[in-house]
């Protein structure tokens, strides 16, 4: 009997797929020790009185059980690290952008949080329908494809870009923006990483010659973003730490490139978000698992530029 390639191809994929969809089911079961996980979580965060606190999820909207136990995760730590805000990375809902799957998929999942009055600020991933997802009200967008918003405390100004097309008009704009800012830190979040270890996509290197000079410019110290399935905190590139927090509810088991050498540290096992903690000119962060268990820890410290 003669077999074709293109069958043997066809059936090489399936078997991808039901390795794929069995890691998925073994990503999704239960979770042992996590009922409790926020009582014991060893955090190094000081959650100081008056101090900004919030926390970064990307790749997150696929409705699995794994996202919705680590959205639990991120109810619990907030009974410990009261955190008001919530920055997207991108790619917040996988599937058709409509009503019934972002309720399904955002409004059910973050619940807790969204009673609890937590606001979400989203930038668009490669996954997101810009018209959809920009006037959704929960998103806080405005309306817009890019947008700057000052904290509610500390001196801190965030920046949520539109990577997946960066237009002359976006840089401009940004140029602008970060010229006119006057707040202490300026934090940019985005989905595709300027710097990435992640196999599947890994550095967006035409990204970086346009943005890198800018933040440079500017004295951006970190930098937020997603797109490879991953967490990845990355040594100082020019002075800027970049964050990599694409594990909200996608996950690419062992994607991590060793061989990089831009890792400070890395976290391909399972899902995982990051808080963080602005006090004056020290940024604390905690990358934490939906086990609870602190995969990442450290702070970064603002030197005032003359």
């Amino acid at each position: 009997m003669r077999i074709s390639r293109h069958w043997l191809t066809g059936l090489l994929l399936v078997a991808l797929g039901l390795a794929c969809a069995g890691g998925a089911a073994r990503l999704d079961g239960p979770v042992p020790g996590a009922q409790n996980a926020a009582d014991t979580l060893a955090l190094t965060l000081p959650t100081r009185e008056g101090s900004l606190k919030f926390a970064v999820l990307g790749d997150f909207g696929n409705g699995t059980r794994a996202q919705t136990q680590l959205a639990r995760m991120m109810a619990r730590l907030r009974t410990r690290f009261p955190f008001e805000l919530v920055l997207t990375v991108g790619d917040n809902l996988y599937g058709t952008d409509n009503e019934r799957n972002i309720r399904a998929r955002f409004e059910v999942p973050y619940k807790a949080l969204l009673d609890g009055g937590v606001k979400f600020y989203a930038s668009l991933g490669n996954h997101d329908t810009p018209e959809f997802q920009r006037h959704y009200e929960l998103f806080n967008m405005g309306g817009d494809l890019y947008y700057t918003f000052k904290a509610p405390k500390q001196d801190v100004r965030f920046f949520a870009l539109q990577s997946e097309y960066m237009t002359i008009e976006q840089i401009g704009w940004l140029e602008r923006e970060l010229t006119n800012a006057g707040e202490a830190w300026k934090i940019p979040y985005f989905h595709h990483p300027l710097y990435s270890s992640g196999d599947r996509h890994g550095s967006n290197l035409p990204l970086r010659r346009i943005l890198e000079p800018v933040f440079l410019k500017h004295g951006v110290k970190a930098v937020f973003a997603g797109h490879d399935h991953v967490y990845e905190r990355t040594t100082p590139q020019q002075g800027i730490v970049h964050f990599v927090v694409g594990s909200g509810g996608q996950l690419r088991r062992g994607n991590i490139d060793e061989g990089s050498g831009i890792t400070a540290r890395a976290f391909d096992t399972d899902l995982a978000f990051l808080a963080v903690e602005i006090d004056g000119d020290e940024l604390f962060f905690d990358a934490i698992s939906r086990t609870g268990a602190v995969v990442d820890s450290g702070v970064i410290t603002r030197t005032p530029r003359p």
